[in-house]
């Protein structure tokens, strides 16, 4: 299948969403999490937009921890020794979350505080300041790292007349965005690499929810696409967040060019669901996942009436506006 990586300006620029219609054509492996997992949690967050209180906790964490990195990779590349860069990250990490001040009482406060950021980032860069992973120099000369892509699908949203498939909407393709962490190469092999947080112990079991896994057979795909250089797959790297301290742990998740090609193929029948439940304006719940990943956060609302959800939903959740919802096209 021919993939074309692109900086294309298309309908919607500012939106993922066909215009006037629920049809979304941008997508991201965060939202096709969403769809895959349960039709109902996907209406709820990408096509109502509700939120958790403690939403901004959970990314303002993420962003300065993969920020960090970030620029620990970049400065590493350019010869700055490991303490040098080190300190430079450390500097400019105090700088940008002076305000940051989660409420300790909280779960989120108390597992994501400053002290626990700069602890994490710390302890992750001394343990790895002799690493084999070494991040992967571009053909600009630039180290691939915090790479966003984009790139189109060979088709594109289909008309549902009368609930029927029909003409083609217009020449608007599917497009797949994302932004990867680093690419690296290893033992002479490339491989994307994934920083993750997590409050569970990374053993065996932990890493094996990544094979298969949705985001990480995107992130491969990616890579792929925009690299135009075979990719082995993702390396994991598994930041346990204690009180107090941190560990980390890396893992591995391979993906064949058998395994690629497979997801992409049935992206056509998810896509197809996803615009017969937006024609439709309705999306059904899966029942089987409620209890999955912890349990969904919606599982409280989907156990009540229907007739009385919407005023559950909203004395339990923020309904976020549009400018701040999850969207896949939106640049970092």
């Amino acid at each position: 299948m021919n993939l074309i990586a692109t900086e294309h300006q298309t309908v919607g620029e500012t939106s993922c969403f066909l215009p006037g219609t629920k049809i979304q054509f941008g997508w991201d492996s965060t939202s096709l999490g969403y769809l895959k997992t349960c039709p109902r949690l996907y209406q709820y967050i990408m096509i109502d937009g509700y939120g958790e209180s403690d939403e901004s906790v959970h990314l303002r964490f993420g962003i300065e921890l993969h920020t960090a990195m970030q620029e620990y990779a970049i400065e590493r590349a350019e010869d700055y020794t490991h303490e040098a860069a080190l300190q430079s990250v450390v500097q400019n990490l105090l700088v940008r979350t002076v305000d940051f001040a989660p409420d300790p009482l909280t779960k989120a406060g108390k597992y994501k505080s400053r002290d626990q950021l700069l602890m994490a980032v710390i302890d992750y860069l001394d343990k790895y300041e002799t690493d084999a992973v070494e991040t992967y120099i571009m053909k600009n000369g630039k180290p691939a790292v915090e790479l966003s892509f984009r790139f189109e699908l060979p088709w594109g949203p289909q008309h549902h007349p009368d609930g029927k498939v029909g003409e083609v909407l217009g020449t608007q393709p599917y497009l797949l965005s994302g932004h990867l962490d680093r690419v690296v190469n290893f033992s002479g092999d490339l491989f994307v690499l994934d920083y993750k947080t997590t409050m569970t112990t990374p053993s065996q079991y932990y890493f094996d929810q990544y094979a298969p896994s949705n985001q990480m057979t995107l992130y491969t795909l990616a890579s792929k696409v925009i690299l135009n250089s075979p990719i082995k797959g993702v390396i994991i790297e598994a930041i346990q967040l204690l009180v107090g301290s941190s560990r980390s742990v890396r893992g591995f998740t391979y993906r064949t060019p058998d395994q690629l090609e497979e997801w992409t193929a049935d992206l056509r029948y998810w896509f197809s669901l996803a615009e017969q439940f937006a024609t439709a304006n309705y999306w059904p719940m899966n029942d089987t996942a409620c209890d999955k990943f912890g349990g969904c956060r919606f599982r409280k609302i989907c156990s009540k009436s229907p007739s009385v959800r919407e005023q559950w939903l909203k004395a339990d959740f923020v309904q976020l506006p549009e400018p701040e919802r999850w969207n896949p096209l939106r640049s970092r």
